[in-house]
């Protein structure tokens, strides 16, 4: 289902000029972790590196954890990847060497038992390396991507001078689709406003990400509709490009316009939360207004005791390219950590099935 069909609108500033087959095929949508620490081979912590194809990040974890004999909450990793595509990613897991089994044969008898009860879903353990510390949530330097749209149709100079302007000056930097799920929007406002709540940390964890990921998209949205989603405003809460320092914003001067110009800050959105949200006049009055529309949610993070933060509006992709074999386009992109590859291909192409 399309982020539109679930009122989660995320215009951008072009209009997309293609229609294309998106995911048709798991290998038609790669991706692979980018590691901020390599692991030193000793110590409590196995380093896993899996390789899953039609699996949920989630399902590799439950794996670990009873493969290993330990707790779930001793299984960590730095973010969800893809169900429908060909994933590299790194967990951990805390379990003592003299009990630690034997990682790939024990994939191979998983897969084979997933075959034989008809399943679909397979991984594969590329290696597994001891450390001292576990894998925490947003501990990545990022996710490289290669992506094959298919069957394309349309204006192949449009689209290619939109990725050309990605690549010079950044998108919108809106949460991807898949951190909505089927359900989870849904499920958030129901358990925040007085419902049964998550039974795990987990997914408690994901729904209040998702209640802060619809408010913040709601937000840029509004910001690209009028147009200054990519620019400074008096009252707004700047980012340093590449890192989690931001400040504030009290008037825009002509030093200021050139650093974003050259994309070395940005304006940032809301993550809600419980606490200021470091913003002042219009912008304020914004972000105030769009959480407005969303009362459950506001009020829900706020009592959840979840700490105020915030997010680039603007995504600037480390590398964009593309070229194209016969009628699809491969791209190849890598991004933040954080950052979603369907950002680019919603400002690109409309997917075949999602109003195309």
């Amino acid at each position: 289902m399309s982020a539109a069909a679930r009122g989660l609108e995320t215009p951008y500033p072009w209009q997309p000029p293609l229609v294309a087959t998106v995911k048709g095929r798991p290998e038609d949508f790669r991706v692979e972790e980018l590691p901020a620490t390599v692991p030193e081979g000793v110590g409590e912590h196995v380093w896993l590196e899996i390789e899953k194809t039609l699996l949920n990040s989630e399902d590799v974890a439950v794996w670990l954890a009873r493969e290993s004999g330990v707790g779930r909450g001793r299984v960590s990793y730095a973010g969800r990847k893809d169900r429908h595509a060909v994933t590299r990613q790194c967990f951990s897991v805390q379990c003592p060497t003299e009990t630690e089994p034997d990682w790939v044969r024990g994939a191979e008898a998983w897969n084979a038992a997933r075959v034989a009860a008809g399943e679909e879903g397979t991984m594969r353990v590329l290696s597994a390396v001891r450390h001292a510390r576990k894998l925490r949530t947003g501990h990545l330097r990022g996710n490289r991507f290669e992506i094959r749209l298919a069957d394309v149709d349309g204006d192949r100079a449009a689209a290619e001078t939109i990725l050309a302007a990605i690549r010079a000056g950044g998108l919108p930097n809106y949460f991807g689709v898949q951190r909505f799920g089927h359900d989870n929007l849904a499920r958030a406002r129901a358990w925040l406003d007085g419902g049964r709540a998550p039974r795990s940390r987990n997914q408690r964890s994901l729904l209040l990400s998702t209640a802060r990921s619809a408010i913040f998209n709601a937000v840029l949205a509004e910001r690209v509709r009028r147009g200054d989603w990519d620019r400074l405003l008096a009252g707004d809460v700047a980012n340093l490009e590449g890192s989690g320092s931001v400040f504030a914003v009290a008037e825009v001067d002509a030093e200021l316009e050139a650093r974003v110009a050259r994309l070395d800050v940005h304006p940032t959105g809301p993550l809600w939360g419980r606490g200021a949200m470091q913003t002042g006049g219009q912008v304020e009055a914004l972000e105030a207004r769009i959480a407005e529309r969303e009362p459950v949610l506001a009020a829900g993070l706020a009592n959840a005791d979840v700490k105020a933060a915030r997010r680039p509006l603007r995504m600037v992709p480390a590398a964009v390219a593309w070229h194209w074999e016969g009628n699809d386009l491969l791209l190849a992109l890598e991004l933040g950590p954080g950052e979603y590859a369907t950002g680019v291909l919603d400002a690109i192409c409309v997917a075949r099935g999602n109003g195309g």
